[in-house]
């Protein structure tokens, strides 16, 4: 089954937003009954580890796609080198879509569990008059059925930083004592549409890479 659109998104075009603030929401059953705010607002002690057990498609040739987690344990960030999807002026049409899928899983300490409650997508866009760019997510944990995808698109003219949110994307906890792959798929698509130029629209920006940034919710089991 698939969910379009979950949550609420936020498109922020222009200036690069500030950072993440942790998205709450009631837990789901399998943090169990009677869980506070407390509990939900509180970060585990011990380690926790986020690493990329996979990333394949034509926006994260192999060695371009890493994830570091927060040092402050409130989530983990996805960083691309070479993301860009462009269309129009003699452009091969491969490249009007590139797509990521990572693999990623959270090894959470003993007694806890978490869902993504927060992400955040951003990086550069040069879209001419008449052009659009297409950002879209999809997400889902291994052996669930159930996909969660949100989308955001942007018309020409455009020049400049992208920004865009997703609030409670996989509010889904994990079970307890489980450990299981979350998968992103990001997709970038450019649509030339009546312009004659090249437009493009990345996830990396000129100055260098550009962190996709994702906030746990903590919950005890």
């Amino acid at each position: 089954m698939t969910e379009r659109l979950i949550g609420a998104r936020r498109a922020a075009l222009g200036a690069l937003g500030a950072i993440l603030a942790l998205s709450l929401s009631t837990p789901a059953q399998a943090a169990g009954e009677g869980t506070d705010a407390a509990q939900l607002a509180a970060v585990p002690d011990g380690n926790i580890t986020v690493e990329v057990v996979a990333a394949n498609g034509s926006g994260c040739a192999p060695g371009t796609a890493t994830v570091v987690a927060n040092a402050d344990k409130t989530g983990f960030r996805i960083r691309y080198r070479d993301f860009v999807a462009q269309a129009g002026g003699g452009v091969d049409a491969t490249d009007r879509r590139k797509n990521c899928q990572a693999g990623v899983v959270v090894t959470a300490p003993a007694g806890w569990t978490f869902a993504i409650a927060e992400a955040n997508y951003r990086g550069r866009a040069r879209l001419s008059s008449g052009a659009t760019g297409l950002q879209r997510t999809s997400y889902y944990w291994q052996g669930s059925a159930t996909t969660s995808r949100t989308e955001e698109t942007f018309g020409g003219p455009y020049y400049g930083y992208w920004n865009t949110d997703d609030v409670a994307p996989v509010l889904i906890y994990v079970p307890c004592e489980e450990q299981r792959v979350l998968n992103i798929n990001t997709e970038l698509r450019v649509d030339a549409g009546t312009s004659t130029s090249t437009s493009s629209m990345s996830m990396t920006s000129s100055d260098g890479d550009v962190d996709t940034l994702f906030n746990f919710s903590w919950v005890r089991c």
